[in-house]
């Protein structure tokens, strides 16, 4: 069977084959020689087996996914996929094979190998789907339940919907549909971002899947055949947001051990085996670690054990500072439970939802994409779609357990009734308003599924961009990607117009921040000003007494506990925490003085792309001393000034009272055109290629910087055909 290999001038892969089985080994292989290493960290991340050559940093990561059963999970859903659906399983076995055949070649030009002594290993036909897990377990912020336990015991129900935001460590994104009655072209358009940690390599890649059967462009995941989150088929195009839906659940345990091993108290009132069994985490350069895998009916157990949160969390990474409870003791009704159990839906029914992704290539029309998701699993999705018919779509996809509004909120005991699984809710649909739909992770569609959701000011934003014009083009679209209107700076602003009796220099600066634009544009002064009255706002009032319980660190695994940070959590619902009627008797106008005061003694010097500085995640962090920088040979790493923040429309989220620096924001843009694909555009934070160096690596930061998008070909005779072997 043939197989064809082409690149455009981005270095971007276009590839044709005879089948779609050869366009997945097509596309496992060129990805495996782009991204080699990217693929080979995903693989060990699935597995748990990362620390044994990134070292002792990745270690609680590691640990839980052990717990977690990530690795085990995907077995189990390959298996069952091969049972239901024996073509995709194939399709998915022929792009690992596919892997397998370019990690040699790959590995050979990424001196991330040699610097780190790590061998390609094997991918295994469940691997693409251990990817998929480990990319988006955390994807639903199952730990921001812990949060909320936390600040319910210590501040009252009323706290729950007092914090809620879109906070750290969830994913979200924009993305808007303009029907044809609102484009200059009769056809629709489908744009936007979508919102992750940005990493290096980047966590999308853009590629062309071609063969009889179809033919699509998109934003592929590396490490999972198929295109599945943004694509264009030619004559339909979807793309996705965070429905912000919660469907996975925390369980406190009561364990003890007995003779035969572990046994969980369950909602009959009796005690029940837990599988038990313990595996060996290798370190680099340190002594391996054996922890203890437990699993109950309802999941397994990620955090403590039969001794209790302590025993569970002091060896790998956690601040061993809770209360633990002795092997066998009885815990009191009411105090806190010895474990964490997670239940999530593919561990419960073997299903990741990748009988999707064939579907989704071969679509035509909106319907074929809408009978495509009613397969989807998770992440909870809301999709958009149109097609060159007319067509439109806007809808949940994804599977939400039913079960009490409880479980949404905090973890329930597991040794109580009403917290089971009931089946899943009906995924919802929604429609367009004057010819536009907007989805910013706002309440929408997905409401009755998820209990935070981000405020709608980006949302707001987008309608009202698009308000403003009659009709739209796909050039049009760069500015609603880059628009940079603060939409929650009015509450802090209303605090500082209140204030009287400042001193000079306080006072100039209250009136200075009241007259601005309030955009957080990269050259503003103005705007970095905002943000350091800002972050000394959140510092402060994170440090007032009544929030000193939330800013012990729980005993829980690492990973965990950037959902549980105090001032993270103040500064991204500063907003709310400003607003509201009361604050536990928190004096906020002293507050924000104090904060103004402080910063008009010491104003910030430059513009706010001085500190608002790109910093995307490495799985090796780049040296100094290395001979090729990551942005060329030879050149010194420096991380980009950036506009925008997290409640702008350009979302790039520093965290307020922490740092300006952004881990978090567009991890691509695009613009779908359903008069012509090649009409479309796109763009991507680094490169098509992972090796640092390469021409490729980073050719496209210039243009995702300025808000520019490269063009999507799809002429082949001008794209350059090349000979890439796997020798």
């Amino acid at each position: 069977m043939t197989t064809e290999t082409y690149r455009d001038a981005w270095g971007i892969p276009h590839l044709r084959a005879s089948s779609a089985r050869e366009i997945a080994r097509a596309q496992g292989r060129v990805t495996a020689r782009d991204r080699a290493w990217q693929l080979e960290v995903e693989r060990h991340r699935a597995q748990g087996t990362s620390a044994s050559f990134l070292g002792a940093g990745a270690l609680s990561w590691d640990v839980l996914a052990r717990r977690a059963r990530l690795d085990d999970t995907a077995r189990r859903c390959f298996a069952v996929l091969e049972h239901r659906d024996p073509e995709t399983a194939d399709w998915v076995r022929a792009y690992a094979d596919g892997v397998n055949a370019g990690l040699a070649a790959g590995s050979r030009r990424d001196p991330a190998f040699a610097r780190t002594g790590l061998t390609p290993g094997h991918w295994r036909p469940w691997t693409p789907l251990g990817v998929w897990l480990a990319t988006h377990i955390l994807f639903a912020g199952f730990p921001a339940k812990l949060w909320r336990e936390q600040a319910i015991r210590h501040l009252g129900p009323g706290s729950v919907g007092l914090f809620a935001t879109d906070g750290p460590g969830t994913a979200g994104s924009n993305g808007w549909l303009v029907s044809g009655e609102r484009t200059a072209t009769g056809h629709a358009l489908i744009a936007g971002d979508p919102h992750r940690f940005i990493e290096d390599p980047g966590v999308y890649q853009q590629i062309r899947l071609a063969c009889p059967e179809f033919d699509v462009v998109g934003l592929a995941v590396p490490g999972v055949p198929g295109i599945a989150h943004f694509g264009h088929t030619g004559t339909v195009a979807w793309a996705i947001t965070n429905a912000m839906a919660d469907y996975q659940d925390l369980y406190r345990e009561r364990l003890r051990r007995t003779g035969a091993g572990v046994e969980a108290l369950g909602p009959d009132g009796t005690w029940h085996r837990a599988a038990r069994h313990t595996e060996t985490v290798e370190i680099a350069g340190e002594s391996p670690v054996e922890i203890e895998v437990i699993e109950t009916d309802r999941g397994p157990v990620i955090a403590g054990g039969p001794e209790g949160l302590d025993a569970g969390v002091a060896a790998y990474g956690g601040t061993g500072t809770g209360t633990g409870t002795a092997a066998g003791t009885t815990v009191p009704e009411g105090a806190q439970a010895q474990a964490l159990a997670l239940r999530y839906p593919p561990r419960v029914t073997g299903d990741l939802g990748f009988g999707a992704l064939l579907p989704l290539l071969r679509a035509r029309t909106v319907t074929d994409v809408d009978r495509a998701l009613d397969a989807w699993a998770e992440p909870v999705n809301v999709v958009q779609a149109a097609d060159t018919a007319g067509g439109t779509l806007h809808r949940v996809a994804g599977r939400v357990p039913d079960r009490a509004a409880a479980n949404r909120v905090h973890p329930v005991p597991a040794w109580r009734p009403g917290h089971e699984w009931h089946g899943t809710h009906e995924t919802p649909y929604a429609g367009l308003t004057d010819g536009v739909a907007v989805m910013a992770n706002q309440r929408g569609p997905a409401t009755p599924l998820g209990v935070e959701f981000a405020p709608p000011h980006r949302a707001d934003r987008i309608h009202a961009l698009l308000d403003a014009r009659r009709t739209w083009t796909a050039d049009g679209m760069a500015e609603i990607h880059t628009d940079t209107l603060l939409g929650s700076a009015g509450a802090l602003l209303d605090h500082l117009a209140a204030l009287d009796g400042l001193t000079p220099g306080a006072a100039r600066l209250r009136d200075r921040l009241l007259a601005w634009d309030r955009r957080m544009d990269a050259g503003s002064t103005d705007a970095a000003a905002f943000a350091a009255v800002r972050g000394a706002v959140v510092r402060h009032l994170a440090a007032d007494p009544v929030f000193a319980p939330l800013a012990e660190p729980p005993a829980y695994p690492e990973v965990l506990l950037p959902w549980l940070a105090l001032v993270p959590r103040v500064g991204f619902a500063l907003e709310h925490l400003l607003r509201a009627e009361k604050l536990y008797g928190v004096d906020r106008p002293a507050v924000v003085r104090t904060a103004l005061e402080e910063v008009a003694a010491e104003p910030p010097a430059g513009a706010w792309s001085d500190t608002h500085r790109l910093a995307p995640w490495r799985a090796l962090p780049y040296e100094p001393g290395e001979p090729e920088g990551p942005y060329g040979p030879g050149e010194p790493y420096a991380e980009p000034g950036l506009g925008g923040d997290h409640d702008c429309v350009l979302c790039a989220s520093a965290v307020p009272g922490l740092t300006d620096r952004a881990a978090r924001g567009p991890a691509a843009r695009y613009v779908w055109d359903l008069s012509d694909r090649a009409r479309s555009r796109w763009v991507v934070p680094f490169g098509a290629d992972g090796v640092p160096g390469a021409a490729h690596h980073h050719d496209q930061l210039p243009l995702w910087l300025r808000g520019e998008l490269a063009p999507v070909v799809t002429d082949w005779t001008l794209l350059e055909r090349t000979e890439e072997t796997d020798d």
